[in-house]
């Protein structure tokens, strides 16, 4: 059994901040998803090369430098604003960026341009027929949308989207350059101190794997609820 010289406390501290963050840059991404599908499905020109802008952008820069960017170029664009409103208006303010904040924006918006490709190809799934059906029975859009599509659509989606979180479960780590007191960073200084990296990291690797592991049971079971009545269409076909 592992002696954490003293760092167990904090590097369950740290799992916890994991656990928060993933969560948190999860629902983010969800949202961002949902609306930048929508947006490129909707047929507005602008509102699809907005849409089509962002995926592009987010998925062709890798997560660390995106996180970077965010985090420190992020706070130099806010201290020049902050001079340039002091200098001509005698405004003064300040505002630091946390790095918590900055792991949950920066994660959901990197994993909100999946999940909008993702939920687009879910949506494009849904049978069209379905569609035409409700918009003769006098459903408005809205009503298609929420009554028909979302329900069919996340059959579809779930695989993609349980990917993309066992994904962005993982990548929660890189908060640990910014900053962050997650278990990554706890486990870093504790191995930097006590000169034992195996030691403390293996404690992080296994909560990882234990994190990823009932995930991904958790999805299967929401596959298998998702697809129950599909199966037993197909079977009395």
């Amino acid at each position: 059994m592992f002696d954490l010289k003293g760092y167990g406390p904090e590097l369950l501290d740290g799992a916890v901040v994991t656990v928060e963050l993933a969560f948190l840059s999860l629902a983010l991404s969800l949202f961002l998803g949902l609306l930048g599908a929508s947006s490129k499905l909707s047929g507005n020109r602008i509102a699809y090369g907005i849409a089509t802008f962002y995926t592009t952008v987010i998925r062709g820069v890798p997560d660390l430098v995106m996180m970077l960017l965010f985090y420190y170029g992020g706070q130099v664009m806010v201290n020049s604003l902050s001079d340039f409103l002091y200098d001509h208006y005698q405004i003064d303010f300040f505002f630091q960026f946390d790095p918590f904040i900055s792991g949950v924006v920066t994660i959901g918006l990197i994993f909100g341009a999946y999940m909008a490709e993702t939920f687009r190809g879910a949506f494009l799934a849904v049978d069209t027929g379905q569609i035409e059906a409700a918009r003769a029975y006098g459903f408005t859009r809205w009503h298609t949308f929420r009554r028909i599509m979302v329900p069919q659509m996340l059959r579809h989606a779930l695989p993609g989207l349980g990917n993309n979180w066992q994904v962005l479960l993982k990548s929660t780590a890189l908060v640990s350059i910014i900053g962050l007191t997650d278990m990554v960073r706890v486990a870093e200084e504790a191995a930097k101190a006590e000169r034992m990296p195996f030691h403390f990291f293996v404690p992080v690797a296994s909560v990882y794997l234990l994190l990823t592991a009932g995930s991904e049971l958790f999805i299967k079971w929401l596959n298998k609820r998702a697809n129950v009545g599909v199966a037993q269409g197909a079977q009395n076909a």
